[in-house]
């Protein structure tokens, strides 16, 4: 689908659009945090320790959003920790997507690779990928790498069934007899021939995948097995802001507010792309 009509059919759906502004300001933001000014993310000062936000009573200028338990800034923060969560969640996904994709092809085309990577993804499937993901951090520990090595392990069955779907579909289509009419290898068909026609909807799962183990990433650091603490994540932001809620409300609010608009904005975009990928279903919504 050509860009500008893409553009246009997003201009039409303004919750789409609004979500995608949303993740490019958070996004901009978080990339423009070092030259905004703010006060440096793990810089504490006790004196400032629980400090309202500049909009609340008694609060200060210096911390616009307030500061937590330590005397830190919240906004410096939560913008650093914005950079750490996509990175861990999109990374991941692009890391599950690289393993899934091929097998999900492999297992479309070929019968014997089929009974095989199925087999496996059914085991996998068989267990929460939460569960997957806590055994996996287990064994390698927390930290930034390993979190992303942790969620793509937990992730990569979604893409090779999905894939594996749009090959069994693809691989009796008219211009697949004719690669093989013409002498195209297996492997050319597979990669040059099939692969494109499924390019989009691993697109779409990544986009939507990337929101779920947005929400994995903060609920492993939240409880503490995920990012390691010198670096600011909102899972962990909003586990410290717990020792205090029920006198301070601050702590907590710009980290879970950033969490579930990225969150929602990223289904949100997502439910989009998937309209945009199927005719019918695009049709429904207009009627």
């Amino acid at each position: 689908m050509r860009f500008p009509v893409l553009v246009r059919r997003l201009l039409e759906r303004p919750v789409a659009l609004v979500s995608l502004v949303i993740l490019v300001s958070i996004l901009a933001l978080s990339v423009a945090a070092p030259i905004l000014g703010l006060r440096d993310a793990n810089r504490a000062e006790l004196t400032e320790r629980l400090m309202p936000p500049s909009f609340a009573r008694g609060g200060s200028p210096i911390h616009l959003f307030g500061a937590d338990g330590q005397g830190r800034d919240i906004l410096s923060r939560a913008l650093w920790a914005a950079r750490v969560s996509f990175a861990i969640s999109f990374g991941a996904a692009v890391l599950a997507a690289v393993i899934g994709v091929p097998l999900g092809l492999l297992s479309g085309y070929n019968r014997v690779a089929d009974s095989v990577i199925m087999r496996v993804v059914d085991v996998q499937l068989s267990f929460p990928s939460i569960i997957v993901a806590l055994a996996l951090v287990a064994v390698l520990g927390p930290g930034i790498t390993n979190l992303i090595l942790v969620l793509g392990l937990s992730g990569w069955v979604e893409y090779a069934r999905v894939i594996r779907g749009e090959v069994l579909s693809l691989r009796e289509r008219d211009f697949v007899e004719a690669a093989k009419a013409i002498g195209c290898t297996p492997t050319r068909i597979l990669f040059f021939h099939v692969m494109p026609h499924a390019v989009s909807s691993a697109l779409i799962l990544w986009t939507i995948q990337g929101a779920r183990f947005m929400l994995q990433e903060a609920g492993l650091s939240y409880l503490g097995l995920g990012v390691p603490a010198q670096y600011p994540s909102w899972g962990g932001m909003l586990s410290e802001a717990q020792k205090t809620v029920f006198y301070t409300w601050w702590p907590a609010l710009l980290p879970g507010v950033m969490l579930t608009l990225s969150v929602l904005s990223i289904n949100l975009f997502g439910e989009w792309l998937v309209e945009m990928h199927n005719p019918r279903l695009r049709q429904t919504k207009a009627g």
